[in-house]
């Protein structure tokens, strides 16, 4: 082998490096959640709705749902990367952002949304507000709020319906309950 060839060789380990430094860098990244609508509580929301089926025709239902106001403001629960901002199906005006440990933050059933894809959201930043859009439509207004995780946790696949998907979904209300002294959403910050 020549140095021209070693040289090549190396280059390509230090590329394939790359993919595996940044997935480690945004599992490190620190999460700090806030409940994510404006002055919401843990009262707001039924603990016990994370994996409920029957739920319509997603079949289980896959977040908590936070009551609210209609035009309540919507706050980021962590800071992100707005990915998505548009309509999706049952979802009606959804916000997805893409946050630390890879985790993704889904917002549906708004009545307004605020940033565009692409942009940096902090936590506590301004989404948009509570509504009825999407299958939330002759229902009282509130938030749907999901995280997936895009890394599996195969240990939380079980025999419940759709159980596989389970690796995939944190339960929202354990993780912001989880947040102690910070229960209460943030008020009052300009998005």
């Amino acid at each position: 082998m020549d140095e021209k060839q070693r040289t090549r060789g190396l280059r390509r380990y230090r590329w394939a490096l790359v993919p595996a430094i940044i997935l480690l860098i945004g599992y490190l990244l620190p999460e700090q959640l806030h409940i994510p609508v404006e002055d919401a509580q843990a009262h707001d929301w039924n603990h016990d709705t994370f994996w409920y089926a029957p739920w319509g025709r997603s079949g289980v239902h896959k977040g908590i749902d936070i009551f609210a106001p209609a035009g309540q403001s919507v706050r980021a629960a962590t800071g992100g990367i707005v990915i998505y901002r548009g309509s999706f199906g049952i979802g009606g005006r959804v916000v997805v952002i893409l946050g630390p440990r890879w985790r993704v933050h889904y917002y549906a059933h708004l009545a307004e949304f605020a940033p565009d894809a692409g942009i940096f959201v902090g936590g506590g930043d301004t989404l948009g507000t509570v509504g009825t859009s999407g299958n939330a439509a002759g229902k009282a207004p509130h938030l749907h709020y999901s995280i997936l995780t895009l890394i599996p946790y195969p240990w939380r696949w079980d025999a419940s319906p759709q159980g596989w998907k389970k690796m995939f979904y944190l339960d929202p209300s354990i993780r912001l309950l989880s947040i102690g002294t910070r229960a209460k959403a943030p008020t009052g910050r300009a998005g």
